[in-house]
C-alpha cells in the first residue's frame, strides 16, 4: 500500500497542504514547531481516525476553524487506487469516506491504509500498560484475520452487559449464564486468532532481534488473559464472587498481554534507554514483515524525529531494513543532512524531500 496524494486542511498549524509523496522514501525536515510531525499525525488520522499524540480531536483543529479535513489517494497492491478521507468537526461529529462512499467507522479506513508509527511513545510497548501491547498484536490480527474485528466488537458488547449485571444487587442467573456462554465462545475465538498471529510474529521477531541488539536472554511471550491450565468457562465460574464484589469481569481476552523479558525479568527494568530503542524498533519492523508475509501487502511507516531517537549506526540499520522491505516511509527530522545520511548508499531508492516552515510545505525530488 502506498499513499499517492495527501491533502490536509486546518489540522494543527497546517492551513492547506497538498503533496504527492514518493512511493518509497519521504524525508520531512524543519525547525521544531514548524509542523513536520503534524504531517505524520494527519496520515495517522487518515488511517485510524485519530492522532498518535492524543485521542482528543479539538487540539487537532487549527485555531479559529470549525473542522479539519484529511484526504488521501491510496494505491492498493492490486493496482487499484482508492480515495479515502476524514472530516472532524469541532463538536466531535466525524465523517469517514472510502472510494466516494460514507463508511460507518475509521476501521474501514484502516483496512485501506495500514500504518505503523515509530516515535518516542513507542517505548510504551515496554513501559506502558498491557493495553498498549494488546493493541500492538491486535493491529496485526485485525489486518490478517477479517473475522477478528467483528468478534472483538461482539466481545466488548458482552463484557459491557456482563459488567452491568454484576453491579446489580440481584442477578438473574439465567441472564448471566446467557451472556457468559456467548462471552466464552467469543473470548476463545479471539485467543485463537491472536495466538496464531503471535507464533508467526515471534519467529520473525527473534530473527530480526539478532541484528538490532546484542543482548542475551530476550524473550517475548503471549499471555491470553486467564490461567492457561483452565478453560475460560471454569475461570468465569471460579471468579464470580470476586467479579460481583468489584462489579467487573477480571479475567478474559481483555486482559491479554505480551510479556517481554530479559532472562525472566521485565525488559524495561533491565535494558538501557538505547537498548530499549533498538528493541522496540525490532518489534515494529518484525510486525511489518509478518504483515507483508501474511497478506502480500505492505505497511506505511511513520517515523518521527529519527536522528534524535537513534545514533547514526543504528539509523543505518533501521533504514536498511526499511529499504529491504520496499515499503513507503515518512521520516521527520530537524536537519536535512542527518536525514539523508542514512540513504546515501541506496541510489535506486526514490526520495522526496519536504521542507516545512511555519505550516507551509515545500516539496522537491532528491535523487541519491
Amino acid at each position: 500500500m502506498t499513499l499517492k496524494r495527501l491533502f490536509i486542511q486546518n489540522l494543527r498549524n497546517l492551513n492547506s497542504v497538498d503533496i504527492q509523496p514518493s512511493h518509497r522514501v519521504n524525508l520531512i525536515y524543519g525547525e521544531n514547531g514548524s509542523g513536520k510531525t503534524s504531517i505524520l499525525e494527519a496520515i495517522n488520522v487518515l488511517a485510524l481516525g485519530r492522532s498518535f499524540r492524543s485521542h482528543k480531536h479539538k487540539p487537532l483543529i487549527l485555531n479559529g476553524q470549525n473542522a479539519f479535513t484529511v484526504f488521501g489517494k491510496v494505491h492498493a497492491d492490486d493496482a487499484a487506487e482508492v480515495p479515502i478521507g476524514i472530516n472532524r468537526q469541532l463538536d466531535g461529529t466525524a465523517s469517514f469516506k472510502a472510494n466516494g462512499t460514507l463508511v460507518s467507522s475509521a476501521a474501514v479506513l484502516a483496512s485501506y491504509l495500514p500504518v505503523q508509527v515509530i516515535n518516542s511513545d513507542t517505548f510504551l510497548l515496554l513501559e506502558g500498560s498491557p493495553k498498549v501491547r494488546r493493541q500492538f498484536i491486535d493491529w496485526l490480527v485485525f489486518h490478517v484475520e477479517h473475522k477478528f474485528f467483528q468478534a472483538w466488537k461482539d466481545c466488548q458488547r458482552c463484557l459491557k452487559h456482563r459488567n452491568s449485571l454484576l453491579r446489580h444487587d440481584r442477578i438473574d442467573p439465567f441472564e448471566l449464564s446467557t451472556w457468559d456462554q456467548e462471552l466464552v465462545l467469543l473470548t476463545e475465538q479471539l485467543h485463537l486468532y491472536r495466538v496464531e498471529c503471535f507464533e508467526i510474529f515471534k519467529t520473525t521477531f527473534y530473527e530480526l532481534l539478532q541484528e538490532f541488539i546484542s543482548v542475551e536472554g530476550i524473550a517475548i511471550g503471549y499471555y491470553r488473559g486467564w490461567d492457561k491450565e483452565k478453560s475460560y468457562a471454569d475461570v468465569l465460574a471460579a471468579t464470580i464472587d470476586r467479579d460481583r464484589q468489584q462489579g467487573y469481569t477480571h479475567m478474559g481476552s481483555h486482559r491479554a498481554d505480551l510479556r517481554i523479558t530479559v532472562n525472566g525479568q521485565n525488559a524495561a527494568e533491565i535494558l538501557s534507554r538505547g537498548q530499549q530503542k533498538l528493541l522496540v524498533c525490532a518489534l515494529k519492523i518484525a510486525q511489518g514483515y509478518v504483515f507483508s508475509r501474511m497478506t502480500g501487502r505492505k505497511t506505511v511507516y511513520l517515523i518521527d524525529d529519527l536522528p534524535a531517537e537513534l545514533d547514526e549506526k543504528h539509523r543505518e540499520l533501521l533504514t536498511r531494513w526499511l529499504d529491504a522491505m520496499a515499503t513507503q516511509v515518512f521520516i521527520t527530522g530537524v536537519e536535512q543532512a542527518s536525514l539523508l545520511s542514512s540513504w546515501q548508499n541506496k541510489p535506486e531508492t526514490e526520495i522526496k524531500m519536504f521542507h516545512v516552515e511555519q505550516g507551509s510545505v515545500t516539496e522537491r525530488i532528491y535523487t541519491v
